[in-house]
């Protein structure tokens, strides 16, 4: 008899423990970060070449000088690799990879290259446009990212005007460097049949030792 009621009661008994054990799983579990790839996520790191032809003649890419200048060049270069970092999604930085200067913008507009990085001069938002081309602004001043104003030789912009030009950029791949080339091997010459040392196992006269000298 006291078996039998065993048998009813043991399985009751394991009703509050699952009950428990699963609360408490649930009570530790931590959400699933967002996997959408439209975002950036922190600690992504990317490898471009900002270019542009927004009102250009001529194509343009952000240079990112020695000097801390920021300028527009016609053809990619080593001061144009640059390095996109998400701090957050929808948030970069940007270093120059040659000369390690972040890319930063004045609550005027120009931009410049900073050896330290300042989060409210030295973060942009970015927004990727339909045609792939992408949009920068200044996270805390919301500013568009704009290249400095091409002016003609032997004139100077306005003080008061602040820094007009392409707003959309396009990001390229950073191309790998170029292999080195192997050095030119030259093919031995042929054996003087002629010759006493025909080899060369000998070596030249001046390298024989005095007992070989005629």
């Amino acid at each position: 008899m006291d078996w039998a009621n065993a048998k009813v009661e043991v399985p009751g008994l394991w009703v509050p423990v699952l009950v428990v054990v699963l609360l408490g799983g649930a009570c530790q579990a931590r959400p699933i970060p967002d996997s959408s790839p439209l975002l950036q996520f922190g600690g992504q790191v990317r490898q471009r070449h900002l270019y542009t032809d927004d009102t250009q003649d001529t194509e343009t890419h952000l240079e990112i000088r020695a000097d801390g200048t920021v300028a527009g060049a016609a053809h990619r270069s080593p001061e144009s690799l640059l390095e996109l970092k998400a701090l957050k999604p929808g948030v970069i930085q940007i270093l120059g990879v040659k000369t390690s200067r972040f890319l930063c913008q004045r609550p005027d507009g120009t931009l410049y290259g900073s050896l330290h990085f300042d989060p409210a001069a030295c973060s942009f938002r970015e927004l990727l446009l339909e045609d792939g081309y992408n949009v920068y602004h200044s996270e805390a001043l919301g500013l568009p990212l704009r290249l400095p104003l091409r002016l003609p030789p032997h004139s100077s912009a306005p003080q008061d005007a602040a820094p007009r030009g392409p707003a959309r950029f396009l990001p390229l791949p950073g191309l790998p460097h170029a292999p080195p080339e192997p050095p030119e091997i030259l093919a031995p010459e042929p054996p003087d049949v002629g010759s006493s040392d025909p080899l060369s196992m000998v070596g030249p006269l001046q390298g024989r030792s005095p007992s070989y000298a005629s």
